[in-house]
């Protein structure tokens, strides 16, 4: 109990930072919609997030080091917040994707001082409850971003300014704590390359996860809308994606843990590609049906990055963790940053569905690739425990590292 108390105030930061950072994609989608924006210059805004997104991730830790954890916490909030608050002054799609980078700077340099901060503050004894109630807050911050969409007026100044003042707000438990400041972690080195040569299979699984949530959480209010959804009615369906991929992870851990990692990605590829088409045929079949197929698509596709990262770390030591990880997370933002732009553009020359059939061709390679991979190397034996790894910033691998290190008996 005393150890949630004195992270109260870190998750706090965090439950307040999603609230607002989360629902700043959706609501620009609506709000471009309103004035004018075409379908490209909307993907744009959401590849331009994730442009920043992977700017702070690196940024971050050497921010960190210069000034300090809660300086530049205050930092990078500030900069989320003027992104926010200056969308309503200048009314352009090239000005926006700026404001959009700032956005995106503000969620990986936040997630980078929280998560440095909670590295040197758990021990090997609270360290599976701390991280149990990080991921708990974090997508329940998340699913109730999706939701703010349905009472947020789509390009008024008031909307993107309850958002700010939601970011502004998420300074004050970070700053105001009794808790002394930590230390400033060393930086883990950047090295894409290791992901590959430990698993080319994690890596572009990895990627093709990000093909899958970057585009649906950037672009999919485009498709609710192309289907006749309200603003409302977008929220239910955003929500639904993150609620079902929230209820895949204990089902497909464990099919993970027990099975052979590959067959595992394999076989969510399959039923990602059978979520896509009966999500992209879901036009007739009423809102309820539209839910459904939403709640369904993030079953298949939301565990992915997990699967993929227990699998990676199958190959990798101990200390390579960290590094290795942070390689996953480079691979990931930079899928992100491409995904949405490209689905606009197909779904803006061939229709909503487009959406769909693009996220299913990337899940078809995925699953090509992986039958190959099976046939160039065997199944590691002694495996890592599966861990739900959020998408957050390069430093994730410093609070999962002592979960991944205990090796699970070969069956």
């Amino acid at each position: 109990m005393r150890m949630l108390i004195s992270f109260a105030a870190l998750f706090l930061s965090i439950l307040l930072l999603q609230l607002s950072t989360g629902g700043v994609g959706p609501l620009d989608v609506l709000s471009g919609t309103v004035l004018g924006f075409s379908r490209q210059e909307i993907g744009m805004l959401g590849s331009a997030h994730f442009l920043g997104f992977f700017i702070g991730c690196w940024w971050a830790p050497r921010l960190m080091g210069s000034v300090g954890h809660s300086r530049a916490f205050a930092a990078f909030t500030a900069t989320g917040a003027i992104g926010l608050l200056a969308h309503m002054l200048v009314l352009d799609a090239y000005a926006w994707a700026a404001m959009r980078v700032a956005s995106g700077l503000c969620v990986a340099g936040c997630y980078t001082v929280i998560e440095a901060w909670l590295q040197a503050k758990v021990t090997n004894e609270t360290r599976g409850r701390a991280m149990g109630l990080y991921r708990v807050v974090d997508m329940s911050g998340s699913l109730c971003a999706q939701m703010l969409i349905g009472i947020l007026a789509p390009a008024s100044y008031v909307s993107y300014n309850l958002l700010a003042i939601g970011c502004c707000a998420a300074i004050l438990p970070l700053t105001l704590t009794t808790i002394k400041q930590p230390e400033t972690p060393s930086s883990p080195r950047l090295r894409p390359g290791l992901a590959i040569a430990r698993s080319p299979l994690a890596a572009a699984g990895v990627v093709v996860a990000a093909l899958s949530s970057a585009s649906f959480r950037m672009v999919g209010p485009i498709y609710g809308q192309e289907v006749g959804l309200s603003a409302g009615q977008i929220a239910w369906f955003l929500s639904a994606f993150v609620l079902g991929g929230a209820l895949a992870q204990f089902p497909v851990g464990w099919l993970a843990d027990k099975y052979d990692r590959r067959w595992v990605l394999i076989w969510l590829s399959v039923a990602a590609i059978l979520s896509c088409a009966v999500t992209a045929m879901s036009n007739g079949v009423g809102t309820i049906g539209i839910m459904l197929t939403a709640g369904f698509f993030g079953l298949t596709t939301f565990p992915i990055y997990s699967v993929a990262a227990a699998h990676a770390h199958d190959f990798a030591s101990n200390d390579e963790r960290v590094e290795l990880s942070a390689a996953l997370m480079f691979w990931f933002a930079t899928g992100a940053i491409f995904a949405p732009y490209l689905a606009s553009v197909l779904i803006e020359s061939y229709g909503p569905s487009a959406l769909f059939m693009m996220i299913s061709v990337g899940h078809a390679v995925l699953v090509v690739f992986g039958l190959a991979r099976m046939r160039a190397r065997p199944t590691q034996e002694s495996r890592t425990p599966y861990v739900y790894a959020p998408r957050t910033s390069f430093t994730i691998g410093r609070l999962l590292r002592k979960e991944r290190s205990r090796k699970t008996p070969p069956e």
